[in-house]
């Protein structure tokens, strides 16, 4: 993939569709350029958090330790951003991404993306938007199985 292309994927993101070209080219070009095969993981819930992704091409899983196991909560396609909550808030990893087929991401440093995030208000708002709407369909899942694990136990 050429900067060309990579730049246009990255337009093609909301928290990014309003930075100007010059800074998508910044970005395009500081991004590292990863691969991983199927199965393989980028990061496990409880690492610290150093990057963020955004999936170029395939799928990944994103995956939660459970007391009964690891629990599959989503799954992740092209377009998609992921790893920026544990370098927003300082925290562990709040969960594991692992690829689910052939998988190309652009890796974004969390230097790099506090950069971006402070020369952009714009993508600040925008990540915002992302995390608001992750978090009400996590509260509308939890809310939904509640009920079916309320109705199994009447």
């Amino acid at each position: 993939m050429s900067l060309h292309e990579e730049v246009e994927l990255l337009r093609n993101i909301p928290m990014f569709a309003k930075i100007e070209p010059s800074k998508l080219k910044l970005l395009a070009f500081t991004s590292e350029r990863l691969t991983f095969r199927d199965g393989e993981v980028l990061f496990r819930q409880g690492d610290p958090g150093d990057a963020a992704y955004i999936i170029v091409n395939g799928r990944a899983d994103v995956i939660v330790d459970t007391p009964n196991g690891p629990l599959r909560v989503a799954e992740l396609k092209k377009n998609d951003f992921v790893g920026e909550i544990a370098i927003l808030c300082d925290v562990p990893r709040t969960a594991t991404i692992a690829a689910a087929s052939e998988l190309v991401t652009l890796k974004i440093s969390k230097d790099l993306f506090f950069r971006l995030v402070t020369e952009f208000p714009q993508m600040a708002v925008e990540i915002m938007r992302v995390l608001a709407q992750r978090l009400e369909k996590t509260t509308t899942d939890l809310r939904e199985a509640t009920a079916k694990l309320n109705a199994q136990s009447d």
